[in-house]
């Protein structure tokens, strides 16, 4: 059985008076892209700190690759933080290696490392550019690389992408999958939960220090799915009428939402609302979001300012 590429076990963390990590497990498989997801303050941060060696836990261990991290430098890990951190003065070339030798590679094995990043994302004419002069989208490329280019096993990316128009938000995305089909360990830490839904296979849900959802993301929907379908008539402005359904609404995107009586099936409501003569051009489950879990959960919003 393959080890993990991270498995954090029973991590807390405090400072001072405030318990930021409360008892905390979970475990990221090699190539399954992983959410951690909570709200402002929820204690993200401080678990990426003690994952990453910049701080240590009071009490639990954390593994990578399973070897106990100890806060030493830890090579197998790649980190893209929220906050740009890059030298404005510098070049871009310069930047990528002087990171790249701080990682212990040589002059000729790092240049190797950043040609082959550079010329993947076509920014060889950035080589000379001071990274002051560069927009935030293109700062962002540069910390994506500086957090890739030196192939960890785990890489945990906060917020990648941000300042990023939606052409290269695709490419970033690409590159993500990418890297998780190669057999890496990805995290996606973000506050946009619709980016969750769509690339990440697995999550972790934290809240107050504590996790209050973890597993497979498809399979969390499904045990909160409450009998919702959407449905969409050729002539929309007409809404669904069968006497089988609780309760019937207008999405954003103008399409009927409806919930099932108890005891009513799938099949009988289709077969109702086609002999009533409409015409059925949509039809789907109506799975709930992860903010509508993370609300019947904790009974608190998901996006929430600090």
């Amino acid at each position: 059985m393959d080890v993990p590429a991270l498995q954090v076990d029973g991590v807390t963390k405090k400072y001072e008076k405030h318990l930021a990590v409360d008892n905390i497990s979970f475990e990221v498989e090699r190539g399954v892209l992983f959410g951690m997801l909570g709200p402002n303050g929820a204690g993200k941060t401080s678990t990426i700190r003690m994952i990453t060696g910049i701080t240590l836990p009071d009490s639990g261990k954390i593994f990578l690759n399973g070897k106990r991290v100890d806060g030493s430098l830890t090579p197998g890990i790649g980190y893209l933080p929220e906050e740009r951190g890059l030298y404005r003065k510098m070049t871009v070339g310069e930047h990528l290696m002087y990171l790249i030798r701080l990682r212990g590679f040589s002059r000729s094995e790092g240049k190797k490392m950043v040609d082959d990043w550079v010329e993947r994302f076509e920014i060889g004419s950035w080589w000379k550019k001071k990274i002051e002069e560069l927009s935030k989208g293109m700062q962002q490329k540069v910390q994506f690389i500086a957090a890739v280019m030196h192939n960890p096993d785990l890489m945990i990316l906060d917020e990648p992408f941000s300042g990023l128009d939606p052409v290269n938000s695709n490419l970033i995305r690409e590159e993500i999958r990418r890297l998780s089909s190669l057999g890496k360990g990805v995290i996606l830490s973000t506050h946009r939960m619709e980016q969750v839904e769509e690339l990440c296979e697995k999550i972790v849900l934290i809240n107050r220090g504590r996790i209050v959802l973890t597993g497979n993301l498809d399979e969390i929907k499904e045990s909160y799915w409450q009998n919702e379908f959407l449905v969409d008539f050729e002539n929309s402005d007409q809404q669904p009428d069968w006497n089988g359904l609780e309760e019937v609404e207008r999405d954003h995107k103008g399409r009927w939402k409806v919930r099932l009586k108890e005891g009513q099936r799938t099949g009988d409501m289709l077969n109702g609302l086609i002999n009533s003569g409409r015409e059925i051009i949509h039809f789907e489950k109506s799975l709930p979001s992860l903010n509508d879990i993370f609300i019947k959960v904790t009974g608190e919003d998901l996006i929430r300012e600090e």
